[in-house]
């Protein structure tokens, strides 16, 4: 699949690839690294897809602003969506995934089909039900995915973590 991130500013210090169930790479692309600590990754990437990306729920746009948190002891990662236009917070999408695998320049996730959107006045859903239901994961992988889409809604619920940034709807948010 064609890369649909680059880094913002040209200098892939560090590339993302998404694993599908059997660890194969789906698509990877560069970003570059905001912080680190023993245990997570912050990046910042951009959206390279040609054509708009409409959702339903929200858009994405080529040259939009993706700030990705990764955590090597956490089933899921956090990408913050900023509009390319405007800058403003478009929200965040979240995805259930395996703790990822961070090493000094590459960051790797299993994507395990749950994704939980979260927007910038709180509202939360979450996505890809079926999807998730149909893989065949151990009892074990199920419950630990359910618990951190259980967390992602509790930590948006009461703006903690990267969703401090949760307002009150705005009518220029719309779009």
């Amino acid at each position: 699949m064609k890369d649909l991130m680059s880094d913002a500013n040209g200098k892939p210090d560090i590339t993302v690839h998404k694993l599908d169930l059997s660890g194969r790479a789906v698509y990877s692309y560069p970003g570059r690294v905001l912080a680190r600590t023993a245990t997570a990754v912050t990046l910042e990437a951009t959206f390279t897809r040609n054509e708009r990306l409409d959702l339903g729920y929200t858009v994405f746009e080529a040259g939009d602003r993706f700030v990705e948190h990764f955590y090597g002891d956490r089933w899921y990662n956090i990408f913050e969506v900023y509009a390319r236009e405007t800058g403003r917070l478009r929200g965040w999408y979240c995805n259930l995934t395996r703790p990822a695998r961070i090493e000094a320049d590459a960051v790797s996730a299993v994507d395990l089909a749950l994704d939980v959107w979260v927007g910038p006045d709180g509202h939360t859903r979450v996505l890809d039900e079926a999807e998730f239901a149909a893989l065949p994961l151990p009892p074990e992988e199920v419950r630990a995915v359910r618990a951190a889409c259980a967390e992602l809604l509790q930590l948006a619920a009461h703006r903690a973590g990267p969703f401090g940034q949760i307002r009150p709807p705005h009518p220029a948010d719309e779009g």
